[in-house]
């Protein structure tokens, strides 16, 4: 959800052509699965344009991808962790942020941490939208600041 919604927001700044979000998880467990249907219905309910929702695949991130990004965003504590880990060096290690920690919102209220919905229904994948829309004019400013625009 987070790959589509970012990817919206960067179109709408103007930026859709000059910023790559991509998305990966940390475990090998949701590798080749399609998005979930109940997120799939979330994004639309929300306004995020179906820009392929059924050719998405899961994968999982790769250390040498470090490489080749400059901002790794997780969702939860647990997943930065894992990343940090993987990470080659301190560089890669400093790319890695949490999603919510662009959300102003959420950094006063102390909450970074995103829930799974896996579990839920569809107010689960709503509320996880809310977080995801919540952190995206944050992590757009911080790439237009690195980008120096």
């Amino acid at each position: 959800m987070a790959e589509l919604v970012l990817r919206d927001a960067f179109e709408v700044a103007g930026l859709g052509d000059e910023v790559v979000v991509d998305s990966a998880g940390v475990s090998a467990e949701e590798v080749g699965n399609r998005l979930d249907r109940r997120a799939a219905a979330a994004l639309r309910r929300h306004g995020v344009p179906d820009t392929g929702f059924a050719a998405h695949r899961a994968r999982r991130f790769q250390p040498d991808w470090f490489d080749e990004v400059d901002l790794v965003l997780a969702a939860e504590e647990s997943h930065a962790d894992r990343l940090r880990r993987a990470a080659p060096d301190a560089t890669a290690r400093d790319k890695v942020r949490l999603l919510r920690s662009f959300d102003p919102v959420a950094v006063a209220d102390g909450t970074l941490h995103m829930d799974d919905p896996w579990y839920g229904g569809d107010s689960a994948f709503d509320e996880t939208f809310a977080e995801i829309a919540g952190a995206a004019p944050g992590v757009v400013a911080y790439v237009r600041g690195k980008l120096g625009r």
